[in-house]
């Protein structure tokens, strides 16, 4: 990181010290910052060079903040976010259910003194977006808040937009965008792969090649703060606020990257019309999903499908349940093999979410017109979880981890793909024949399983225990209330 952006960062965490014991949480504490850095951004593109009309509201502007002391600060600032939020396009993205977490009149100040040293439009893209990423990253860390479910890996989304090649002229989506990333680094690559765009071509890639929504209002402004930082986007924000399931999508996209929400159920079932859904649960109608469920995995499975063009491609993260569970999950996985290419699974080791004991793999597979012979004709499993052990502090995984994987994929001819110790392929037919279609599937020893000393950390275990119990309570009361409506 460039030492600018290293101090900036620095300075700005030894401040959020002071606030953390007044108990505003990092997470608090980023978004504050998200307000107030956006609004000294507009008030410096009012001033020469720039001289731009404002797009705040006069009276609910920086300068308004900056003329205001003690509580008469305090009161005016819940008025700026207030009205600031029933805006339109990114401001009202940023804004949207803004409250203000600072209530110490004179640590407001503080904080407005501190951004107001800074002239942000004076500072190079990239180190406006590393100080923002280092936030973010900071914030994903403080576990207790859970916004690490936020943020996924920069090295594991790197390595996949590295194997996925968007290229200059594709629309790429994000349904659970979370912070950003996957949006951030595909732009990225295009723009480092393309030094010779022209104008109209450039214009495309800042305002209508990224496109992200986020059900979370605190998140989706991180986000979109994240890719106006970078220089992505207009006065229109390309993030969203919503429910990504709630309905058929009205746009396809050529290339669809995500990492969608950990838990497994929902209390939301999403229903194909098959007439299976549970009457006490809410329910969302989707007669493009092949299967109904309440497993917001599996939903964000078919969801992502629909999304695509024919022939687009996609990668998503998905937890472990999605490769072997039964009912809808074995009818997903049927349909997926047959009516797309899957042709990449790389299974993850633990140790690389914010969650703690999460086994995901990232799923690769592209879009297909409707045929009478399935798709799939061999899906490539890379398995970098058996014997490989990640920490988030201590040994985080890196780019550079996952370069074999990003080399055995073969982006150039996956047709010359070559088998190897932790790569190998598994024909259709051989898939077909496992029970349920099961898709859960190791070869190398496991060295762990003949050293009790590698035994997963108890809060790991204790955890896959409850969400096990609470998935067989779930089934018990499923069976209870067909058997009472008999």
């Amino acid at each position: 990181m460039p030492t600018e952006s290293s101090a900036i960062v620095q300075k700005l965490w030894n401040y959020c010290n002071v606030l953390r014991d007044d108990g505003v949480s990092y997470g608090d504490y980023v978004e504050q910052l998200t307000y107030l850095v956006f609004l000294k951004m507009a008030d410096e593109q009012t001033k020469p060079p720039f001289s731009k009309p404002s797009a705040i509201p006069k009276g609910f502007d920086w300068q308004s903040l900056m003329e205001k002391d003690g509580v008469e600060l305090e009161v005016h600032y819940r008025a700026v976010l207030d009205k600031l939020g029933k805006e339109k396009g990114m401001i009202g993205v940023i804004f949207r259910k803004s409250q203000n977490r600072i209530q110490d009149p004179a640590k407001l100040k503080r904080l407005l003194t501190l951004i107001s040293g800074e002239t942000w439009l004076g500072m190079d893209i990239d180190v406006k977006g590393e100080i923002y990423e280092g936030l973010l990253q900071k914030n994903a860390e403080d576990v207790k808040s859970g916004a690490g479910q936020y943020f996924t890996p920069r090295g594991l989304i790197k390595a996949i937009v590295e194997v996925m090649r968007p290229h200059a002229g594709m629309t790429i989506f994000d349904p659970a965008c979370g912070t950003g990333g996957f949006l951030l680094v595909a732009h990225d690559y295009i723009a480092k792969m393309n030094p010779k765009l022209n104008k109209d071509q450039k214009q495309f890639l800042q305002l209508k090649t990224v496109k992200g929504r986020d059900i979370v209002d605190s998140v989706a402004r991180l986000c979109a703060m994240n890719l106006y930082l970078h220089g992505i986007g207009g006065e229109d924000s390309p993030i969203d606020v919503g429910d990504a399931l709630v309905s058929e999508p009205s746009e396809h996209y050529d290339m669809v990257l995500t990492n969608p929400p950990f838990g497994k159920k929902s209390s939301v079932t999403v229903s194909n019309g098959d007439g299976g859904s549970n009457k006490e649960s809410l329910v969302y109608e989707r007669p493009d999903f092949w299967a109904t469920t309440s497993n917001k995995q599996l939903n964000f499975l078919q969801h992502v499908r629909s999304l695509l063009k024919i022939h687009g491609t996609a990668a998503i993260v998905v937890p472990d349940n999605v490769l072997f569970e039964g009912g809808a999950g074995e009818i997903v996985r049927r349909r997926l093999l047959q009516e797309c290419n899957v042709h990449t699974l790389l299974r993850l080791p633990t140790g690389v979410f914010y969650a703690q004991g999460v086994k995901a793999n990232v799923l690769f597979f592209d879009k297909k017109p409707a045929a009478k012979t399935p798709w799939t004709e061999t899906l490539w499993i890379y398995d970098l979880r058996t014997n490989m052990h990640f920490t988030l502090k201590t040994n985080p995984l890196k780019f550079e981890d996952l370069q074999d994987f990003v080399t055995c994929y073969n982006a150039d001819n996956k047709l010359k793909r070559k088998d190897s110790e932790r790569f190998h392929a598994f024909t259709y037919e051989k898939l077909m024949e496992r029970d349920k279609v099961n898709l859960d599937i190791f070869w190398l020893r496991d060295e762990s399983l003949e050293d009790s000393d590698n035994l997963p950390d108890p809060d790991v275990i204790a955890q896959e225990i409850a969400e096990n119990l609470g998935d067989a309570l779930e089934q018990f009361s499923g069976i209870v209330g067909t058997l009472g409506q008999k």
